[in-house]
């Protein structure tokens, strides 16, 4: 492993330099930061294997592992997800969360501000092993007058470019969700995978959270699993999606408006009050109390909305053509790498042309 390790550092270091080349110093420190995170989580891993063969893994932590795999074949054979070396291994990061992103907006605009990146194109956040440089950013953009959330990330995913080294490694930070929810995770990072289209965060974040929906529908109806706990989570995640998108849709008919811009910083905070008055209607209401959204709600901005846009806005095409290609995980794959190849515009139609 530190062998491979070193040999994927100057791999890193010379694209990092031939992007800071083209970029500046202060990238160059972004990428080393990268480089160093990534082979720092790295060395933390283990194959499944060896944890499993280790006497001093606790019993609840082996019991896990051996549902990851479980869920990991189930990917490879009904879902037709790559089958590679990733979450075939575990880490302990000793951390709550692998990354911190930091998202940006002007004051009035759902925007992303974006950051540009040699071959992976451009993408609307920046990530950070170290939660005290993302929050460092995010106090230098505030600065600007700009809209800004950090947040912690559970798992991230190199898009198999790193298999040849062991892979993305399953993590503390998300090895003991629910059954379903572990399950979900690991089908949308392995979604990533099979289908990425430079630049275009949305398509990327949407089929992915697509194939996890799928996916993880089918995974508890293997395994038999209740509904009822699941069928809670999903309505609150309906509830607070058509809630995000209702308020991003009154947010982006204000800011296109005519009105002086004190009018709309007076309608965007009378916005924001709505949207959380009606959050905590749901929580006392429909939620019995589940206060998981909370954080969310006390920090919700245009950043927060902006991001949130990504991983829902083309999710209802995505599964209309998983019904259009008669509901073959394969064929699903196959049209989204071919739908990946097209130019923006024309791969944003077609997806329009499918949701109608």
């Amino acid at each position: 492993m530190a062998a491979r390790g070193r040999r994927l550092a100057w791999l890193l270091l010379l694209f990092a330099a031939v992007g800071a080349g083209l970029a500046g110093c202060s990238t160059l420190g972004y990428y080393a930061q990268s480089v160093g995170g990534h082979l720092d989580l790295m060395r933390r891993a283990r194959p499944v294997d060896e944890w499993l063969s280790d006497s001093a893994t606790p019993a609840k932590l082996r019991e896990r592992l051996l549902l990851t795999q479980q869920i990991r074949d189930f990917a490879v054979k009904e879902l037709k997800l790559p089958d590679n070396r990733s979450y075939r291994s575990y880490a302990d990061l000793g951390r709550g969360s692998a990354v911190w992103n930091v998202v940006a907006t002007p004051e009035l605009s759902l925007e992303l501000k974006r950051w540009c990146f040699p071959v992976l194109g451009c993408v609307g956040y920046r990530g950070y092993f170290d939660r005290a440089a993302a929050e460092a950013l995010a106090k230098s953009l505030k600065d600007e007058g700009l809209d800004v959330n950090v947040y912690g990330v559970p798992a991230y995913s190199t898009l198999g470019w790193t298999n040849w080294i062991g892979g993305d490694p399953l993590l503390n930070t998300f090895i003991d969700w629910p059954e379903a929810q572990l399950a979900r995770l690991v089908f949308h990072e392995l979604a990533h995978q099979v289908a990425y289209a430079a630049g275009d965060t949305t398509f990327n974040e949407s089929f992915a959270t697509a194939v996890e929906r799928l996916g993880g529908e089918r995974w508890r109806r293997q395994r038999g699993l209740s509904d009822a706990d699941d069928a809670a989570f999903d309505r609150r995640r309906a509830d607070f999606r058509a809630l995000s998108a209702r308020t991003r849709a009154a947010l982006e008919a204000l800011y296109k408006s005519d009105v002086s811009d004190a009018h709309k910083r007076e309608r965007k905070a009378e916005i924001f009050a709505a949207m959380r008055a009606e959050l905590a209607r749901l929580k006392a209401e429909s939620w019995g109390g589940y206060a998981g959204y909370d954080a969310w709600a006390q920090r919700a901005n245009n950043a927060t909305l902006g991001v949130q846009a990504a991983y829902d806005e083309l999710v209802p095409a995505f599964e209309k053509l998983f019904e259009r290609e008669g509901r073959d995980f394969a064929r699903l794959h196959a049209e989204a790498r071919r739908l990946a190849a097209l130019p923006q515009a024309e791969r944003r139609d077609t997806l329009a042309a499918i949701s109608r």
